[in-house]
């Protein structure tokens, strides 16, 4: 049996003032003890967190691409290249996540997906978003319009026999022809009703929640405005507690006002960090090609054409940075990023620091930098 002494490490929000140490055994946290009781510890290796933060490894629900890669290429390289990037980011398990496209399309990267699941270099896939494309054109923000359409359950089963069971999760528009049909027919297969890039009025967005629907993409963003005499999506989220929300935390989608009130609406129980990043993420500024759009980066912010918000480039430990410097405490932004979204897809497992998780456990220091990601007791990025 391979065993592995984490030694020297704080753990956020622990009432144990003193560092603690891990013993991981077979790629599971086996133990978790004060470092005063780790000479006792017998294991095959040790790992000195000369005092740095550990957290549970990052779950981002919401990623297109990274590094110069989109996962709707069509090549196993570009989900390859973001598996890395999460790591080097401390995420450790992802959705890889689709945009509007043609049902060829789509297929061509169900299939990448599928063929490099259990052979991740570095962040696990968890499993298949699809964004799209059942999306209200007049909420379409940056998907593409030639690809817009309305709830098709046929093709939505030709998919699933696809995918099987790693699509996860599917983002709609409920108030289109279809759409609660849709949600229903989610929900009855076990699959995460999302909704975003949806005009939905407080009623319709009600009525979702009724049949089903159980999430909200990127909160805010791709959706009806709230108004004193037309609530809309996001309050009618807010008002249900069993809907979770994704925040995009980069200081350019939500205003830190805005993080303040979705944390104090839904809790850190049901608020979901995310980086709903596209290809640019950790390029830097440029003009990139995303879901058929000349999309440019400037200072770090993706835009099309027009000025719309096409994505972010934001990564997970930026975005747990700029959560806590909005104000929320730095216990409940962690769990944001890593228990939540664990809990959303029924990963038991991730997402914890306890006896019997999974070791996926990210070494970082005051200022979010993550120094090394581990995923199920293996190194899978360590600085230099």
């Amino acid at each position: 049996m391979s065993s592995i002494l984490i030694r020297n490490v704080r753990l956020i929000g622990d009432k144990e003032p003193q560092p603690r140490c891990l013993l991981i055994r077979n790629g599971k946290i086996v133990l978790v003890h004060s470092e005063t009781e780790s000479s006792i510890i017998e294991a095959d290796s040790e790992l000195d967190g000369n005092g740095h933060f550990l957290i549970p490894g990052m779950i981002d629900v919401h990623i297109h691409g990274a590094e110069g890669f989109d996962m709707m290429d069509g090549t196993i390289e570009s989900v390859e290249a973001v598996s890395k990037a999460c790591a080097r980011t401390g995420c450790t398990s992802f959705l890889a996540t689709s945009v509007s496209s043609s049902l060829d399309d789509l297929l061509k990267m169900v299939s990448n997906v599928k063929k490099l699941e259990g052979k991740e270099p570095g962040a696990r896939i968890a499993g298949i978003h699809i964004e799209g494309p059942y999306l209200n054109v007049k909420r379409k923000g940056m998907q593409n319009e030639c690809y817009l359409r309305h709830p098709n359950q046929g093709e939505m089963e030709k998919i699933i026999q696809n995918t099987g069971s790693l699509l996860k999760m599917v983002t709609l528009a409920p108030e289109l022809p279809g759409g609660l049909k849709m949600i229903g027919f989610l929900r009855e297969r076990g699959i995460i009703a999302a909704i975003a890039h949806s005009d939905a009025t407080y009623e319709e967005a009600k009525q979702a929640f009724e049949n089903g629907a159980s999430h909200v993409t990127h909160c805010f963003n791709g959706m009806r405005p709230i108004h004193h005499r037309d609530p809309g999506l996001v309050i009618a989220a807010f008002e249900e507690s069993n809907v979770s929300v994704q925040a995009i935390v980069d200081g350019v989608h939500l205003h830190p006002a805005i993080v303040r009130l979705i944390y104090r609406e839904k809790g850190p129980d049901k608020m979901v960090l995310i980086t709903d990043a596209l290809q640019a993420m950790g390029m830097g500024d440029g003009t990139y090609l995303f879901g058929g759009h000349d999309v440019t980066v400037r200072n770090g912010v993706a835009t099309l054409v027009d000025g719309t918000l096409a994505s972010s480039t934001v990564t997970m430990n930026e975005a747990l940075a700029k959560t806590v410097q909005s104000g929320i405490p730095l216990r409940d932004a962690v769990k944001m990023a890593t228990e939540t979204p664990a809990d959303v897809l029924g990963l038991a497992n991730k997402g914890r620091i306890q006896p019997g998780a999974d070791a996926d456990l990210v070494l970082m220091n005051d200022q979010f930098e993550v120094i090394w990601t581990m995923v199920n007791g293996k190194m899978v990025y360590k600085v230099d």
